[in-house]
C-alpha cells in the first residue's frame, strides 16, 4: 500500500492551489485526476483580481501562455440598451484577464509537479474508507493509498462526496451556462469585454470575454428556475447571436471556432458540506459548492478554498484541519455570497438592472469603482465585514506588479 500525507482529488485550481501549498510546506503530496492534461473544462475563462492575486500567490507566471489576454476595459449593457464602460485601473498590476481553461489548467498541473507535488493524471477515484487513524484512498490503476487527509477538489458532482454520503440526490446547481468559441472577432470585441443583461435573461446575463489573435469566449448564464429553462438555451442561442448589438461587438466576420458547450454551476456555501468523513475530507472548489451566487465565477474561489484547505491541514497536523478550515471558508466567503444573493433580487427585473446600471456609471469614480468590485478586486461585502478590512485593501494593487504586468 502506498502512503501520502494527502490525496487530492481532482486537478483543476482547487486541487492544484492545495497540492502546491502542501508541498511547499513539505508535505507528500498526491494528486489523482481521471483526465488527462491537457483537457477542456466548460468555462467563461475569465479570471478576477481575486482569481488572479491568488494564482501570483502560487508563483504562477502568465507570461508563457498564448491565450492569456489582460482585459483593461469592461462594456455592460442595461437591459435599456444603454451601454456603459468601466475602466480597469491602468498601470497597477492586472486586475483582469481572459485565459482559455485548457491552458490554463495544464499550466497549473504543471506547476504543483515543480513544487514537489505527485500528480497521476489519468488515474481516477474508486472508493474511500475511512480508518481510526488514516482513510484509505482506493485508485485506478494505483491501487490503495492512505493519507492522514483527502481534499475534494472533484467538481459538482463529486464522487468523493458521494462516497461519504454527503451527495444531495436531484440537485442541479444554480446556474447553468452555456458558451462558444469564436474566431474572426474584430473590432471593440477583440479587446473589451462585455456583460449584456437581456430582459429575457435576466438575472442572467450574456457575455463576450476577449481572447489573443481576434477570438473571443461568448456565452450565457441563467439562474435555474428563472426566466429561460435550462432545456431552451440551446434553442435561445442563434437568436442571442443574431441581436444586433452583439454582431456589431463582435464584428461581421465573427465565426463558430468550435460546438458550444452548457455545464452546470454550484452556488450555496452557506449550506454546502465541506467536511465529511469524520474531519480528515475537506471539500474545495465546486465539490464545496464556493462560486459567486451573482455572477457564477468560481476560479478565485476556487483557488482560495484550496489554498485554505491546505493552510488548515498544514496548521493542524495529524488531526484537526476540518473544523479549521471550515471556520476559515465559510469567514471569507459567506457574507459574500448573502451579499450576492441580495443583489441577485434587483436583477430579476429590468427596472433593477438598468437603476443598478444607471448608478454604477453616474460618474467617473463610480465607473471605476464598480469595474474593481464586479471583478473581485475586494469581497463584496467587505463594507459589512470590518474584520476583513485589514486583509483586503480598497486601494490595492492589481496582482502581477512586480513583473510588470499591468
Amino acid at each position: 500500500m502506498q502512503a501520502a500525507d494527502v490525496v487530492v482529488v481532482g486537478a483543476g485550481p482547487a486541487g492544484v492551489a492545495t497540492a502546491i501549498t502542501l508541498a511547499r510546506a513539505g508535505r507528500n503530496v498526491l494528486v489523482v485526476d481521471r483526465a488527462t492534461f491537457p483537457r477542456d473544462k466548460c468555462c467563461g475563462d475569465g479570471l478576477t483580481a481575486a482569481a488572479l492575486r491568488e494564482l501570483e500567490h502560487l508563483g504562477f507566471d502568465p507570461e508563457p501562455l498564448a491565450t492569456w489576454q489582460v482585459v483593461d476595459d469592461v462594456v455592460v449593457r442595461s437591459p435599456s440598451g444603454r451601454e456603459v464602460t468601466f475602466p480597469l485601473p491602468r498601470d497597477r498590476g492586472t486586475y483582469a484577464a481572459v485565459v482559455r481553461r485548457v491552458e490554463l489548467d495544464a499550466a497549473l498541473v504543471e506547476l504543483a509537479r515543480r513544487a514537489g507535488a505527485t500528480v497521476a493524471d489519468g488515474y481516477a477515484f474508486n472508493a474511500i474508507d475511512i480508518a481510526r487513524d488514516r482513510v484509505i484512498v482506493d485508485v485506478d490503476g494505483i491501487g490503495d493509498v492512505a493519507a492522514r487527509y483527502v481534499v475534494a477538489a472533484d467538481g459538482m458532482w463529486s464522487p468523493v462526496r458521494k462516497a461519504i454520503g454527503a451527495i444531495e440526490s436531484g440537485y442541479l446547481g444554480e446556474w447553468h451556462a452555456f458558451r462558444q468559441y469564436f474566431d474572426g472577432v474584430r473590432g471593440r470585441g477583440a479587446h473589451q469585454l462585455a456583460v449584456w443583461f437581456e430582459p429575457d435573461l435576466l438575472p442572467g446575463y450574456a457575455w463576450s470575454f476577449p481572447l489573443p489573435d481576434g477570438r473571443a469566449n461568448v456565452g450565457f448564464g441563467i439562474q435555474r428556475g428563472g426566466k429561460v429553462a435550462t432545456q431552451e438555451m440551446k434553442d435561445l442561442w442563434p437568436d442571442l447571436l443574431a441581436r444586433d448589438f452583439v454582431r456589431e461587438f463582435l464584428g461581421p466576420d465573427a465565426a463558430p471556432e468550435s460546438p458550444h458547450k452548457a455545464w452546470p454551476i454550484p452556488a450555496r456555501i452557506e449550506t454546502a458540506t465541506l467536511v465529511g468523513g469524520d474531519g480528515r475530507v475537506l471539500l474545495v472548489g465546486d465539490a464545496a459548492a464556493a462560486t459567486d451566487p451573482m455572477t457564477g465565477e468560481g476560479i478565485g474561489q476556487a483557488l482560495l478554498t484550496g489554498r485554505l484547505a491546505a493552510e488548515a491541514i498544514i496548521a493542524s497536523g495529524p488531526t484537526g484541519a476540518g473544523p479549521t478550515y471550515e471556520r476559515a471558508a465559510r469567514r471569507e466567503l459567506e457574507a459574500d455570497a448573502a451579499m450576492s444573493r441580495l443583489l441577485i433580487r434587483a436583477l430579476r427585473h429590468r427596472k433593477g438592472a438598468r437603476a443598478a446600471v444607471r448608478v454604477a456609471g453616474a460618474s467617473a469614480w463610480t465607473r471605476r469603482n464598480f469595474a474593481r468590485w464586479l471583478f473581485e478586486d475586494y469581497p463584496r461585502a467587505i463594507v459589512a465585514t470590518p474584520g476583513r478590512w485589514r486583509e483586503h485593501s480598497l486601494r490595492g494593487d492589481g496582482a502581477f506588479v512586480a513583473a510588470g504586468r499591468g
